[in-house]
């Protein structure tokens, strides 16, 4: 299913070579200013424009087909679309039988029999993550005092502190081999309101985590002190509280406790994998011959996609606390007097 949220409900739809990819966002409340302006910032940091990303080139420029008139949503379902213009599709129609490590070539040919678009990565690709851009830039207008940010901390080996000297190097190096990279991206969020999430199932955590393991290439996540808490005494870990406000002296949970934003900033952080297409020659097994064979992919790839990623984090973090926000609001209205 491409759809995520209860009250803020976003489904991607489209293929990396198809006609165009977009999002239809549900529940968007009436009366919110939106302009095509407003998207261009995000978009442009999501584009391809630094070096060790992928040559392919699009404008990317939002067309709405619904919900947005006058530049004010209606309370419809806001239709975005982005049209496909530089597409090269002829290195993909082999790899259904001589499927890619890394990539969902052979999962989707199982699961669609045989069906789905394998050109670009297809639905699977991440240029449908232009949908969560989309959608995210609406979901930070809801959510107007709240603060979301990512930054990368490490790419493969390198640390932040060491970006300004050695990562333009770094990444040709690795791209001159015929590699790619990956590394750890975090993500802070200020002044989102105290009391909103869930126990269980419709947690802070629960509900950040699924959107984004939806973003292609998220390989883990941590919240607050993560797995390096497990390190700590329970009197190390614990969050003391200093004042009425639940501002605490530590900020181990990462704001969260219980599911249930606590009022402090809420972090955490994803393990990005390396770019699954490389140009390096890999030994996979061909279902056509029968035989593990040399695959050498070539084309437009990213030799390090993590440099486009922090943007898409920060959407997709927008879209889940825009969801949680509304579905408070709801609540607290159906069950005031």
């Amino acid at each position: 299913m491409n759809t995520y949220g209860r009250c803020f409900r976003v489904q991607i739809y489209g293929e990396s070579h198809g006609k165009g990819v977009g999002v239809i966002i549900d529940g968007i409340p009436a009366g919110i200013s939106i302009s095509i302006q407003d998207f261009f910032d995000d978009l442009s940091k999501r584009k391809p424009n630094q070096f060790g990303t992928t040559p392919r080139v699009e404008t990317d420029t939002p067309i709405f087909l619904s919900g947005i008139y006058n530049n004010f949503t209606t309370g419809a379902p806001v239709n975005i679309f982005f049209e496909n213009k530089n597409i090269d599709s002829k290195m993909y129609s082999s790899f259904k039988i001589h499927p890619r490590p890394g990539h969902a070539d052979f999962t989707a040919t199982i699961k669609y029999k045989g069906y789905n678009d394998i050109r670009g990565g297809g639905h699977f690709s991440g240029r449908v993550t232009l949908g969560l851009i989309a959608a995210g830039v609406i979901a930070k207008k809801i959510l107007s005092s709240v603060s979301i940010t990512s930054e990368i901390d490490r790419i493969g080996d390198l640390n932040k502190q060491d970006f300004e000297k050695r990562l333009d190097s770094y990444i040709l190096e690795i791209k001159q081999k015929g590699d790619s990279l990956g590394g750890i991206i975090t993500t802070k969020i200020k002044n989102f309101p105290v009391g909103i999430g869930e126990p269980f199932f419709n947690s802070i955590e629960s509900c950040i985590s699924s959107i984004i393991f939806s973003i292609p290439g998220i390989k883990g996540i941590e919240f607050g002190a993560g797995f390096e808490g497990t390190k700590l005494l329970g009197s190390q870990f614990n969050d003391c509280i200093i004042n009425s406000k639940g501002v605490t002296r530590t900020n181990n949970s990462g704001g969260i406790n219980g599911g249930i934003s606590n009022g402090n900033e809420i972090f955490f952080k994803v393990a990005v994998k390396p770019t699954s297409s490389i140009l390096k020659k890999q030994h996979t097994f061909n279902f056509d011959t029968d035989k593990i064979e040399d695959l050498k992919i070539d084309g437009r790839h990213d030799t390090a996609f993590i440099l486009r990623v922090p943007v898409i984090i920060e959407c997709a973090t927008a879209i889940a606390l825009a969801d949680l926000y509304l579905q408070n609001i709801i609540f607290n209205f159906n069950g005031g007097e």
